[in-house]
């Protein structure tokens, strides 16, 4: 049984990791959808302006401290081994890590670098090429970190029931 402060760390391990999950959403649902239909220039200066924004102490509290909690859930489960869940937090840790910060790192990041490199340059057919793959990929990768948020948030959940 989990108890204590353990018990605490782990459920918001899964409350940050929802929300995360909900960030992500947001973003695959609808708001990918509205710049895609903006025209490429426009689209292109507007999620440029967007992930600058993201960069603020606000979203990094919520998406790096999903991060640092599923680090210390999972040192805290190595060094407890506890006689139960430990399947669901060590898979929860893992899911977010992996499938949310680590696919962030190596793959939304790096489409992000790619699309800044094209300001003042929104004009040309292939920035507006670029946009259109972008966008694909993008929200393609935003779906595999929405859905890993999702799952670590419902094993924690499960480690706890």
């Amino acid at each position: 049984m989990i108890e204590g402060p353990y018990f605490v760390l782990v459920v918001c391990g899964a409350l940050w990791c929802g929300l995360v999950a909900g960030v992500f959403v947001a973003f695959s649902t609808f708001v990918m959808r509205g710049l895609g239909a903006l025209p490429a220039a426009r689209g292109i200066a507007a999620m440029n302006a967007v992930n600058v924004a993201a960069l603020t102490p606000a979203f990094m509290v919520v998406f790096l401290g999903a991060a640092l909690l599923c680090a210390v859930i999972a040192v805290v489960t190595f060094v407890l081994w506890p006689d139960e869940n430990t399947v669901e937090l060590l898979l929860g840790c893992a899911l977010y890590l992996v499938g949310s910060f680590g696919v962030t790192i190596a793959a939304n990041i790096p489409r992000n670098t790619a699309l800044a490199a094209l300001a003042g340059d929104e004009e040309s057919e292939s920035s507006a090429a670029y946009w259109r793959t972008y966008l694909r990929e993008w929200v393609l990768f935003n779906h595999v970190r929405s859905a890993a948020s999702l799952a670590a948030s419902a094993s924690f959940v499960l480690a706890l029931t």
